[in-house]
């Protein structure tokens, strides 16, 4: 099965566009993990199992994990997802951007070390630093194209032939880097307006939104502006408003990242 069709099938599947981000900062454990030296895994698994029947995605990011020197845990981790809940994708987060054989070791990290399902990935260097993810045809390349931090703008608002940068991007890869159908691209809910543009541009194909939760990006907006015909087409990512949800009286830290996973995912459903 390819990344596309998972993805297809874990919207319909779990109905949910969430995308449950795994970003795990030690210091915001709960105390229970205090000095266990697997405590990023037994973190993410505890969030992973809370929530996998509510989400369509999780994305582990990889810098969460390599500043800690902790890539082993981030290898166990999505080894658990794949075993465990092999129907939902597993969505490295790792940003990258270079070319030849440097992107080619990238793209065997990602998918033979980490085992994902796809990556995001960085076109500023243009095509020939995308092609090595691509030659993995059941893969995904999830490419930027308008972020969702308010500097993205710098770059992605310049002019290119009359249209701004990021709908330059857009529309290349929608048109030319898309020859096996495996691309998405990473279109931030901080900036809606932007999401329905990119959305006509490329027609139903996936769209990674982070920006909601902790970012403050706007559900209905988010869903209204990107959401395809039969009201799937994104992976709307929270990650840490569900992580580090505040329990309520006798609720353990695992039951607070599920009640807000469900409030979040009844909420971009109320607008699908």
């Amino acid at each position: 099965m390819t990344f596309i069709e998972q993805l297809s099938a874990a919207w319909r599947g779990n109905n949910s566009l969430l995308c449950v981000g795994l970003d795990p900062d030690v210091k915001r454990f709960p105390a229970e993990l205090a000095g266990r030296p697997d405590a990023i895994y037994a973190f993410c698994k505890a969030m992973v199992d809370a929530t996998a029947d509510l989400a369509c995605a999780f994305k582990p990011q990889i810098a969460y994990f390599a500043a800690l020197r902790a890539e082993d845990q981030l290898e166990a981790i999505c080894r658990y997802i794949k075993t465990a809940y092999p129907h939902i994708p597993l969505v490295l987060d790792a940003k990258r951007g270079d070319i030849g054989a440097t992107a080619e070791q990238y793209a065997r990290e990602a998918f033979e070390r980490y085992a994902a399902d796809a990556v995001t990935v960085n076109p500023y260097m243009g095509y020939d630093s995308v092609a090595p993810y691509l030659e993995w045809k059941e893969r995904g390349a999830i490419v930027l194209c308008r972020t969702s931090n308010a500097g993205g703008s710098d770059l992605q608002f310049l002019d290119v032939g009359g249209k701004p940068l990021y709908q330059h991007v857009a529309q290349l890869v929608a048109e030319e880097w898309n020859t096996n159908g495996q691309c998405a691209l990473v279109v931030g809910a901080t900036f809606p307006n932007e999401l329905a543009q990119v959305r006509q541009i490329v027609g139903d194909m996936p769209l990674l939104v982070p920006g909601i939760g902790a970012q403050g990006g706007d559900i209905a907006a988010t869903v209204q502006a990107g959401k395809t015909a039969d009201g799937c087409g994104m992976m709307i990512n929270s990650s840490r408003a569900i992580l580090y949800a505040g329990p309520q009286a006798g609720e353990s830290y695992a039951g607070a990242a599920r009640r807000v996973a469900l409030e979040t995912r009844d909420a971009i459903n109320r607008y699908r």
